[in-house]
This record gives structure tokens, C-alpha cells and sequence, in this order.
């Protein structure tokens, strides 16, 4: 056994060596390869033809596939109910922590710290939307600018990219399936990336974004209007039935409403009823009276006519919680669970189905409808189109995240390419910003022209995101990227959890530390490690374009020790830790059993003469002894 392991981490090793992981021109260009693993897979009809089929056969295939194709409608929607159930989840548990992180104007007032806050906010109650929602009643509150909330929604979009991520992962079992599923997730976020470090510093530079929304909301004279509910008609009757939200608790905390940090998110009362009547108020003095006129003294009191208003509650919500004496934190653990394991359980079922359904003639079809481009000299008209379609669809069901989650899939099983999926999720930022203008336009009058400048602001930053990165095709660098990532985490799986780590949390954290130490902090940790990212980057291009310009030794990286260069040894390290984790429940298990056994050894003496127990003993025995085998021979 021994040798056997032997063979089998020589073998690993092999397999391993030269992988450059941390280089970056994995990440912008791939080597040759005998075959293209982005090539989509041939979906082989499995079935017996149509034409072999009876009469009665055609019609039973025919109910099967309509009945795959209402479970498939059935699941999709559980799956987008749980998306809607995930994010009150994560408003419960830290939604009063994002209404706090709002509240420091201080920090605020630097861009860099701003946009971490809008990521970090995001991912805490895990809607653009909901973060979005906060800035409006900040920026209308007078508590924030819109200049200092363009960074803030730069950071939005960049946050609402983690959840697609996420389901991704659910696909990590087949290594080919993963690749293409972490790649047409990833893409989003390295467009997101990009433009914010194109964007931001213009922004901050200049006031692009300020001074075009300003011009337009000056220019035209809009009306308030109603926001449309589209997939909500369909969804809310279900979410609402386990859990209902008062959004304006979290607008009250980061707005300084002292009455709010002691509410909670949960709503109990549906149908309120507000009476305002004109009262007799005692006053400290004339200075605080409503008007002179309205202002009387008498002896040591001053009196005046004030409005008071009383909220008297009417009717009860009717979801599940209305009644539970639980704390915000234990409701949203509990949702949370609950609304993940819905989440993957459906995103599975969805993948199987799918897998079942898309077989033969209809997979050929689909297929060719999704990938196929214009004839020439119109194939450059495909993506902006799909493009309109990726908005079009993200309008329907007004959720960016549930449309890039439900086409995630799709791309892992090969159904869509990732150069398709790439114009589908830009169309799907654009989506989600034309809803919220919508909503923007439902504000009061009061509050129209700050909300609808900072929907227009995320607008537009998308717009110029697809400016950049979309019509000339040598700057589709999200797509490169996207697959440089996806051959990596195909080799190295555990890679994935690496990357949403620091990409969306360690980083986010990181940049907003520093801000916090104050800008000369900053500018001394952060200029450092950008020059020499940069560095790092320009040498990689030049190697893999002219090498023989650059001195021998940076003709490649085989100078650093191999940690510092290529993720095998990492993967080692990685897969000793499993080992040792899956010995250690292995023993623990072996320890329970010793002691089931010694309970159990009285009886197992009185029954010494029966075959089958004699049998069962000898195997609990080779068992035992296999395990102190592995003990001896692990590393």
C-alpha cells in the first residue's frame, strides 16, 4: 500500500509539474492544446429515434416531456423564490451592520472607500437593489451627496456579481462542467472589475458620470410615475407567505433615526392607519412656537398648535414569522439555511433536467438559435442583440442575479458558449439599471431628481463598461480572463473558494482598513503593490510575446522558489489537509465503533456459536486492521 501511494503522489506530481497558476498570462492567453476544452460538448441523443417509435410510445414521450418541461418551470421558480428568500436572509443577519457602515460620512468621502463600502454592503444583504435603496434615502436625506454615492454604486454592481459565482460552485463535481460553469460566472465579475478601474479614477478625475446624469436630469423635465411589477405579481404571493421586510427600518439606521437601531427588520403590521390632528402643545418658548399668531403664554407655559400625528395598527401580516418570538439574527440563520438548501437542491434538479431534455434534434436547435452568428457581413449584429436580450430578460424578472444564475448552468452543461454568455450578462447590468429608474420615477416629487440621477449614474457606468469592453473584439479581455480562471480552477477546484474569498471579501476588507488609517496610508500600502502589479503583468506579456528582449533571468519565473510561481505545491499542501481531515473523522468514527463494540461484547459472547456473527466479526476485524494500515503509511 505503500508503494502504492507512492506511485499514485509521484503520478500527481507529474501531472502537476510546470502548471504556472499565479502567472498571469494564463489568465490572458492559453498554449496550444490537441483539443479545445471551450469547444461545447456534443448533447448525443441517447433515446430510441422518432421515427422507431409506435403510436403509444410518441404519445407517453410526448407527456414526459411536457411533464420534464412544467417541473423544469416548477423548479425555476422555487429557484427564484429562494434568490428573494436569500436576500431577506442576509438582510436579517447583517442588514443593521450595512445601515451602520453607511453612516460614517468620514470614510465615505474617499472613492476607494466608498466603493468597498457599496461592495460589502451588497454582499451583506445580497441586492444591489436593497443597497441601491439606501444611498437614494441618504442622498435624499441630505446625509450624502450624489458625488460620493457614484463610487458607492460602482461598488453595488461589482457585489451583485457573487452570487452567479456562487452557483457555479454547485457544478464542481465534473471538472469539464465547472470549467466552462466558473468562467461564464466569472466573466461578469472581471467586467465589473475592469470598468471600476477604468471608471472610478476617470470619475474621480473628471466627474464624467456626475455631470452627464446632472445635464440630463436638468434637460428634460420628468414626471413621477409607478414602478411596474412584473415577476413579482408571480413571486410575492410565495415569498411573502414566509417572511416580509420593512425596508424603511434600514433606510431609518443609516439615515441616523435613532427610533430604527431599535426596530426590527421583520414586519408585523401590513395595514397601518395615520391620524393627524391639530393639538394644543406645551413649547419651551415663543422661539419654538409653529407661528406668532399660533403662540400663547400663559404664566410659566408656552403653548401653540402643532400637528400630531398617531399611527394606530390595523391588520396583522399573515407570513410565518409575524408570531415568532425570535431575534432578527436567529430568523435570518434560519431562512438562510433554508433558502440555500432550496437554492441547490432546485439549481440540481434544473441541471438534470435540463441534461434529459436537451438531447438529440432539440439540442441541435437550441444550440444553434443561441451561438450562431449573423451571416457576414451582419455577424457583428449577433451580440448586440443578445445583449438586448440579456436587458430584456433581466427587465422581466428585475433581478440581475436571477437571470446570470439561471444561465450559469446553461453554460456548464454546453448549451450556451462563454462568448455568448458574455453579451447576455452586460445586457443583464443593463437591465437591472433600467428598473431602477423605474422605481427612481416612482420617488415623490421631493426626492425625484436625486434618485433618478443615481439610477441614471449606474446607467450609464454600465454603458461605458460595454463601450470598453464590448464592440472591439481584441478588448473583450473579461472573456480571456474568464477562461484563463476556468482552466485553473478545473485543475485546482479548491482554487474557486480561494478566489470568492479575496476577489469579494479579503480585498474589499483590505482597501477598507486602509482607508480607515486615512489616505496616507493608502497611497503608501496601495501604490507600492499596484506598481508592482503592474510589473508583474507587462513581464508576463513580454514573455509570452518577445521574450528575447527582456534579460535572461526574466525570460521566465523559475528563479523564484516554486511556491512563489505555480500552484502544485499549494495543491499538495491542500490535499494533505484533506487527507489528514478525512483520517481524522475516519479514527473518530473507528473510536465509536470500539465503543458500540465493548457494549456490545456481553451479547456477542452468548451468540459465539452463530456463523453469520462470526462472519460480521472477521470482517469488523480486516476493517480495523486496513485502518491502522493507512495510519502507518499516510505522510
Amino acid at each position: 500500500m505503500a508503494q502504492h501511494n507512492e506511485n499514485h503522489n509521484g503520478r500527481c506530481e507529474n501531472e502537476n509539474k510546470g502548471v504556472k497558476a499565479s502567472s498571469t498570462v494564463s489568465l490572458v492567453e492559453e498554449g496550444p492544446r490537441d483539443t479545445d476544452p471551450w469547444d461545447l460538448p456534443e448533447l448525443k441523443d441517447t433515446g430510441v429515434p422518432w421515427s422507431a417509435l409506435d403510436t403509444k410510445a410518441k404519445v407517453l414521450k410526448i407527456l414526459v416531456s411536457v411533464g420534464k418541461f412544467v417541473l423544469l418551470l416548477g423548479f425555476l421558480y422555487l429557484f427564484i423564490c429562494s434568490l428573494d428568500i436569500l436576500s431577506s436572509a442576509f438582510q436579517l443577519v447583517g442588514g443593521k451592520t450595512a445601515g451602520d457602515i453607511f453612516k460614517d460620512n468620514v470614510v465615505l468621502s474617499n472613492p476607494l472607500a466608498g466603493l468597498v463600502i457599496g461592495v460589502l454592503v451588497t454582499l451583506l444583504v445580497q441586492s444591489s437593489s436593497t443597497s441601491s435603496s439606501i444611498v437614494v434615502s441618504m442622498v435624499s436625506s441630505g446625509l450624502l451627496t450624489v458625488q460620493l454615492a457614484v463610487p458607492i454604486i460602482m461598488g453595488t454592481n461589482i457585489g451583485t456579481s457573487v452570487t452567479n459565482t456562487l452557483v457555479a460552485m454547485t457544478q464542481v463535481g465534473d471538472r469539464s462542467t465547472f470549467r466552462r460553469a466558473f468562467a461564464g460566472a466569472t466573466v461578469h465579475d472581471f467586467f465589473n472589475w475592469l470598468s471600476v478601474m477604468v471608471l472610478l479614477p476617470l470619475e474621480v478625475a473628471s466627474g464624467y458620470l456626475y455631470e452627464v446624469t446632472k445635464l440630463i436630469i436638468d434637460s428634460f423635465k420628468i414626471q413621477s410615475g409607478e414602478a411596474p411589477d412584473l415577476l413579482n405579481v408571480i413571486t410575492d404571493p410565495l415569498t411573502e407567505s414566509i417572511i416580509m421586510l420593512d425596508s424603511k427600518v434600514l433606510s431609518g439606521i443609516a439615515t441616523g433615526d435613532p427610533e430604527a437601531r431599535n426596530m426590527s427588520l421583520i414586519k408585523r403590521w401590513c395595514k397601518t392607519f395615520t391620524n393627524t390632528t391639530l393639538r394644543n402643545v406645551t413649547v419651551p418658548g415663543p422661539e419654538n412656537c409653529t407661528s406668532p399668531v399660533l403662540c400663547w403664554v400663559d404664566g410659566n407655559y408656552t403653548f401653540t398648535l402643532k400637528n400630531i400625528s398617531e399611527t394606530y395598527n390595523v391588520q396583522k401580516c399573515k407570513h410565518l414569522f409575524v408570531n415568532v418570538n425570535l431575534s432578527d439574527l436567529a430568523v435570518g440563520l434560519i431562512l438562510l439555511a433554508l433558502s440555500l438548501l432550496v437554492l441547490c437542491s432546485c439549481l440540481i434538479l434544473i441541471v438534470k433536467l435540463l441534461n434529459s431534455m436537451l438531447k438529440g434534434q432539440v439540442a441541435v436547435v437550441i444550440k444553434t438559435i443561441i451561438n450562431t452568428d449573423f451571416p457576414f457581413p451582419f455577424g457583428w449584429v449577433t451580440g448586440y442583440i443578445a445583449i438586448i436580450v440579456g436587458a430584456g430578460m433581466t427587465f422581466i424578472v428585475q433581478s440581475s442575479s436571477v437571470f446570470t444564475s439561471a444561465i450559469t448552468p446553461l453554460v456548464g452543461i454546453g448549451v450556451i458558449s462563454i462568448e455568448r454568455a458574455y453579451p447576455l450578462s452586460l445586457g443583464s447590468n443593463i437591465g437591472t439599471t433600467t428598473t431602477a429608474i423605474l422605481a427612481a420615477m416612482a420617488s415623490p416629487g421631493e426626492t425625484l431628481a436625486n434618485s433618478l440621477q443615481i439610477a441614471l449614474v449606474h446607467f450609464l457606468f454600465n454603458i461605458s463598461g460595454i463601450v470598453l469592453w464590448y464592440p472591439i473584439p481584441f478588448m473583450r479581455i473579461p472573456i480571456r480572463l474568464a477562461k484563463g480562471l476556468g482552466n485553473i480552477t478545473a485543475s485546482y477546484r479548491w482554487f474557486a473558494a480561494v478566489y470568492i474569498l479575496c476577489c469579494f471579501f479579503v480585498f474589499p476588507l483590505f482597501v477598507f482598513s486602509l482607508s480607515l488609517a486615512g489616505w496616507q496610508v493608502l497611497v503608501g500600502v496601495g501604490v507600492p503593490i499596484i506598481v508592482i502589479v503592474i510589473f508583474i503583468i507587462v513581464i508576463n506579456i513580454i514573455q509570452k510575446q518577445k521574450p528575447g528582449c527582456l534579460p535572461a533571468i526574466l525570460r521566465s519565473w523559475d528563479f523564484l522558489p516554486l511556491w512563489a510561481h505555480s500552484l502544485a505545491p499549494w495543491d499538495k499542501v491542500v490535499g494533505v489537509c484533506t487527507a489528514k481531515c478525512c483520517c481524522c473523522c475516519k479514527c473518530c468514527q473507528l473510536a465509536a465503533d470500539d465503543l458500540e463494540h465493548s457494549g456490545k461484547e456481553n451479547a456477542h459472547r452468548e451468540m459465539y456459536d452463530n456463523p453469520a456473527m462470526s462472519a460480521e466479526k472477521e470482517v469488523e476485524n480486516e476493517i480495523r486492521a486496513d485502518l491502522n494500515i493507512q495510519k502507518m503509511t499516510r505522510l
